[in-house]
């Protein structure tokens, strides 16, 4: 699997750059990917649940209580750094069904959970900077993103800048339908909502 040079060096390729052996090296490319991929790697990890990021938590309640409107706050995971919540679980749910309990309210402000559920496990997309864990889609998709940011800054063209962000557009829904492929799809359990629209 590529390292973070080698994604950088992906996205130099797409924008015609010169490639760099190191993300400290003094160039003008190590510098723009030095400064721009831990950002784009998480725009991109918190676009989509991807498997390799994924992770699961169960948190401790915190001292404090929200001021008003829910019963009890929990601080956000740190190790793995918590991007995006996906669900809230509990014991309730039959896992036959679907892996999340999509019924618990939930509300995320800042880097707490408020809820009124005294325990909290949660399913979440988690920072991965190990690149080791991406496929290859993934990786790919995160290049092009990266190219489209630093277009400007390396051709001087708005137009570059858009046509690499319309190829990240297309690599990112390319790794997003096959990442969803993998394990088995959940069961969509009709609701009296659902039933009506239907």
């Amino acid at each position: 699997m590529p390292s973070v040079v080698d994604i950088c060096n992906e996205a130099m390729d797409l924008l015609g750059a010169a490639t760099i052996t190191s993300l400290e090296e003094n160039s003008k490319e190590a510098r723009l990917c030095n400064r721009r991929f831990d950002t784009v790697r998480d725009a991109v990890l918190r676009s989509h649940p991807w498997n390799c990021a994924i992770t699961r938590a169960s948190l401790a309640q915190d001292s404090d209580t929200p001021a008003f409107g829910f019963a009890y706050q929990f601080t956000l995971p740190t190790d793995p750094f918590c991007l995006r919540v996906l669900s809230f679980f509990t014991a309730n749910v039959d896992a036959e069904i679907s892996p999340y309990d999509s019924q618990v309210m939930f509300k995320i402000e800042g880097r707490k959970i408020l809820s009124d559920e005294a325990t909290c496990r949660i399913v979440y997309l988690a920072r991965v900077t190990d690149t080791e864990q991406f496929d290859s889609l993934l990786s790919n998709a995160i290049a092009y993103r990266l190219a489209s940011e630093t277009a400007y800054a390396i051709t001087g063209s708005n137009s570059v800048a858009q046509s690499m962000y319309a190829l990240y557009e297309q690599k990112l829904r390319d790794a997003k339908s096959m990442d969803a492929l993998e394990g088995k799809p959940d069961r969509i359990i009709s609701e009296e909502f659902t039933n009506i629209r239907l």
